[in-house]
């Protein structure tokens, strides 16, 4: 297919129409040109931040990718007939691009997470994909963003290491946030917020077996995993998902303005 994408209105959100073979020719032009640059990839939760949070919402604007993270998202382009070719989640990106790294000598940063799951993630895929170069590996303190001196060293240390990739695991809207203000400086020809792929690779948090995946039931596994952080999450704050999607059936389908 094209290297270049058409975006798809959903819920809102304007979304590259790629799949995993596309976004390997997108992210590998941009490597070639040593372009700076960062993919944001929206799940439902995402999207509805996306229309409360204007900072977050900016980062959208300046993002060179935004891919499709969620059957339901999936689901809601199919029923407003513009579907989209396929998920492209940060936590199933993360493996794949790391094995696509290898095979084209790309180097890997890996920054954020829970303290040593950066680390061990990072061995963790060097030892199945034999070659991965790992340019550099870091896991700041909660909340060194707010810390001037802090933050620009965590920069600092990105530039310099030149890398190709940048795996960002700060949790959303965090990373998003702070690639859009950062990715210039770092010269990072691929950044991508992965949210909790650490996690799930070095198996602190046992990820969703792929049917629940499938059947867009992982949020519900996340929550009975972790209920006390994630109940206000995804039962209160994300029922704001039918809101949008009343909105645009209302539009696309009942052919009403709003």
């Amino acid at each position: 297919m094209s290297t270049d994408s058409e975006r798809v209105e959903v819920l809102g959100v304007n979304f590259d129409n790629l799949d995993y073979e596309g976004l390997c020719e997108r992210v590998e032009r941009r490597i070639a040109d040593r372009q700076p640059g960062y993919i944001i990839t929206p799940n439902t939760d995402h999207v509805c931040q996306y229309h409360r949070n204007p900072e977050f919402q900016q980062s959208y604007t300046d993002a060179f990718l935004i891919l499709p993270d969620g059957v339901p998202i999936l689901w809601a382009s199919r029923f407003f007939g513009t579907p989209l070719r396929q998920k492209l989640s940060g936590s199933d990106l993360v493996p794949q691009l790391a094995d696509f790294a290898a095979q084209r000598g790309y180097s890997v940063y890996f920054l954020g997470g829970h303290p040593g799951t950066a680390e061990k993630t990072a061995r963790i895929l060097q030892s199945r994909h034999p070659g991965l170069r790992v340019a550099g590996v870091d896991c700041p303190e909660y909340g060194f963003h707010l810390n001037p001196e802090r933050n620009t060293e965590v920069v600092r240390q990105l530039k310099e290491a030149r890398t190709d990739f940048c795996f960002i695991a700060l949790g959303s809207p965090k990373q998003e946030i702070w690639m859009r203000r950062h990715f210039t400086e770092a010269g990072v020809p691929v950044m991508i917020g992965v949210g909790a792929a650490f996690d799930f690779v070095s198996g602190r948090i046992r990820r969703a077996p792929r049917w629940i995946q499938a059947a867009g039931l992982e949020w519900l596994w996340r929550l009975c995993q972790e209920p006390r952080r994630l109940w206000r999450r995804y039962l209160v704050e994300d029922l704001y998902v039918f809101k949008l999607f009343w909105r645009d059936f209302k539009k696309k389908r009942l052919g009403r303005g709003v």
